[in-house]
C-alpha cells in the first residue's frame, strides 16, 4: 500500500510538472530507440550461436560465451558508470511524513532493478538461451545458467551504485579490463580460460546459482546500509560541511583586464567542483578519439570521417563545457547577472577558456605525428576550425540550454533529459556536418592538401570576425536573458 502511494506520487509529480509535454516527447523518442535496440539484442542473441558456429566451428558457442562473459561484465560497468541515471527520489517531504526509512530505501534500490541496462542482457541471453534449448542442451543446466548470469546482471546493477559513490573504485574497474584486454590481446595470459572454466562449472552444476543469489543478497544490504547511513532529515536540508581547500593565486590572470574577474570564477569552478572536473577528465580522453579512426584502415578511403575525428581530439572541452554556458553558473546566475557587468566580457572569457583548451589540446595530440605528417596537420587544422568556427557554434547552443547544473553532482548522457530543445539540436549540427564538408569538397575535386588548407582557413577566417560574432552572440544572449534567469530559478 505504501509502496503504491509512493508510485503515485511520483506519477502526479511528472504530470504536473512545467515540462509536462516535452518530458513526454522525449520519452517517446528514447522509447522508440530503446525498442530498436531491444530488436537488434533480440536479433543478436537468436543468431550468435550460429555466428559462432561458422566462425569458430571447433569451439562451442556456449564455452564461447562462458570464456568472454568477464569483458562483458566489466566493460558494461563502465557504460553504467556513464550512461546509467540511478534514479532518485523527492525525499525531503517523505520524511516529513509517517513512512518507514526502510520502505522508501527498499523503493528506491528497486527502481534501480528498473533499467533497460537489466533488460537488453536478458534480450541477449532469452534467445541464446532458447537456442541452446533446440540443439538439446540438458535443459535445467541451460536454465540455471541463464538464471545466474541474470542475477550477475543485477548484482552488476547494484556494482554501479556503490562505484558511484566512490570514484577509486571506478578507476580500479578501468584498470582491471584494461590489464585484461591487454593481456589477451598480446596473448601473454589467456585470462578468458580460466574465466570460462568457471562459468562453464555454473552451467554443470545448476546448484552453484545459489553463489550468485548470495553475491547479490550481500550487494543489495550492502547498499541498502550505505544509504541508511545518511537517510536523515538533517543530512539532506543542511549544508556540507565545509572542506579545507587550497588557495591558488590567480593574480597572474589580471593581464587579461576585464575577461580576468570571469576567468578566475572558472578556474575556481572547475577545481572545486565534481560536475567540471568529470568534463575535464573527459576532454583528455577525447585525445585519444582519433586512434579509433587513424588506426583503421577502413576510414583510410573515407577522410571526410577521418576529418570529423581530427575535429573531436582538440574539441573536447570546447564542446563539453561550451554547450553548457551559461549553466555552469546556474546556481548564481540570478546575482551574477545583477551586477553591472559587460555580457560582451561574459562570453569573451568563455570563449578565451575554450580556445585556451583547444590550444593546450593541440599541444598534447603531437604524438599524433606518428600517423604522418598529413594527419598530424588535418589535426592542426581541426584545432583552428574549433578556435575559429566551432567556439562560437558551440557558444550559440549554449544560449538556448536552459537547464540548470549541479555543481556537486556527477553527471550521467541522458542526465537533463526533462526538457528537450530542438533548436539547439539544430544549431549543433554544423559542429558536426561542416567540418566534414569543408574538408571533403576539396578534397574531392582538388586534392588531400587542399582540404586541410579550406578547414583551416575556415578557422582563422572565424578569428579575424572574431568580435563580429561575438556581438552577434552577446545580442541573443541578451535577448535569452531573463528566460534563462526564470527557468534557473524554477529548477532550483
Amino acid at each position: 500500500m505504501i509502496v503504491k502511494k509512493i508510485l503515485r506520487l511520483e506519477w502526479l509529480q511528472f504530470t504536473r510538472s512545467l515540462g509536462f509535454q516535452q518530458n513526454l516527447f522525449i520519452k517517446i523518442l528514447m522509447g522508440i530507440g530503446l525498442l530498436f535496440f531491444a530488436a537488434i539484442f533480440m536479433i543478436f542473441g537468436g543468431g550468435f550461436f550460429f555466428f559462432a558456429q561458422k566462425v569458430l566451428p571447433e569451439t562451442d558457442p556456449l564455452e564461447l560465451v562462458n570464456n568472454y562473459v568477464i569483458f562483458w561484465f566489466l566493460f558494461s560497468l563502465i557504460i553504467r558508470y556513464f550512461l546509467q541515471q540511478l534514479p532518485v527520489i523527492n525525499i525531503k517531504p517523505l520524511l516529513t511524513i509517517p513512512i518507514k526509512r526502510n520502505t522508501i530505501i527498499h523503493f528506491l534500490l528497486g527502481k534501480t532493478f528498473v533499467s533497460p541496462f537489466n533488460f537488453f542482457p536478458l534480450l541477449f541471453l532469452l534467445p541464446f538461451s532458447v537456442v541452446l534449448l533446440y540443439h538439446d542442451y540438458p535443459p535445467v543446466n541451460v536454465v540455471f545458467w541463464f538464471l545466474s548470469l541474470k542475477l550477475l546482471v543485477l548484482s552488476n546493477n547494484l556494482i554501479n551504485f556503490l562505484i558511484n559513490k566512490n570514484d577509486t573504485a571506478f578507476y580500479s574497474i578501468v584498470s582491471i579490463l584494461g590489464l585484461f584486454v591487454g593481456l589477451e590481446y598480446f596473448s601473454i595470459f589467456k585470462i578468458s580460460l580460466p574465466i570460462g572454466i568457471v562459468f562453464n562449472y555454473i552451467y554443470q552444476q545448476p546448484l552453484l546459482v545459489i553463489a550468485p543469489i548470495i553475491l547479490l543478497t550481500i550487494l543489495y544490504f550492502s547498499t541498502f546500509k550505505l544509504i541508511r547511513k545518511g537517510f536523515y532529515i538533517d543530512d539532506v536540508i543542511q549544508d556540507k560541511k565545509q572542506k579545507n581547500v587550497q588557495i591558488v593565486d590567480l593574480s597572474w590572470m589580471n593581464r587579461f583586464g576585464s575577461m580576468a574577474p570571469f576567468l578566475k570564477n572558472d578556474i575556481k569552478l572547475i577545481s572545486r567542483n565534481a560536475r567540471p572536473k568529470q568534463v575535464v577528465m573527459m576532454s583528455f580522453l577525447f585525445l585519444f578519439y582519433g586512434l579509433i579512426f587513424y588506426t583503421n584502415k577502413t576510414y583510410a578511403d573515407m577522410p571526410a570521417f577521418l576529418a570529423f575525428a581530427s575535429v573531436f581530439v582538440t574539441g573536447g572541452f570546447l564542446m563539453s563545457f561550451g554547450q553548457l554556458v551559461p549553466a555552469w553558473d546556474s546556481e548564481y546566475y540570478k546575482m551574477l547577472m545583477s551586477q553591472n557587468i559587460p555580457y560582451k566580457q561574459y562570453l569573451k572569457a568563455k570563449w578565451t577558456l575554450m580556445t585556451t583548451a583547444v590550444t593546450i589540446s593541440f599541444i598534447l595530440s603531437i604524438p599524433y605525428l606518428y600517423f604522418g605528417t598529413k594527419i598530424f596537420g588535418m589535426i592542426a587544422a581541426g584545432a583552428l576550425f574549433n578556435i575559429g568556427l566551432n567556439s562560437f557554434f558551440t557558444l550559440l547552443s549554449g544560449a538556448l540550454n536552459k537547464i540548470p547544473i549541479e555543481l556537486n553532482v556527477k553527471a550521467k548522457a541522458f542526465n537533463n533529459t526533462n526538457k528537450f530543445n530542438l533548436t539547439q539540436v539544430l544549431v549543433a549540427m554544423p559542429k558536426i556536418i561542416l567540418p566534414m564538408l569543408l574538408f571533403y569538397v576539396p578534397y574531392k575535386f582538388i586534392s588531400f592538401n587542399a582540404g586541410i588548407l579550406t578547414l583551416a582557413l575556415s578557422g582563422v577566417l572565424g578569428i579575424v570576425f572574431k568580435n563580429f560574432f561575438i556581438n552577434k552572440i552577446e545580442k541573443i544572449y541578451q535577448k535569452e536573458k531573463y528566460k534563462t534567469i526564470a527557468a534557473f530559478s524554477e529548477n532550483q
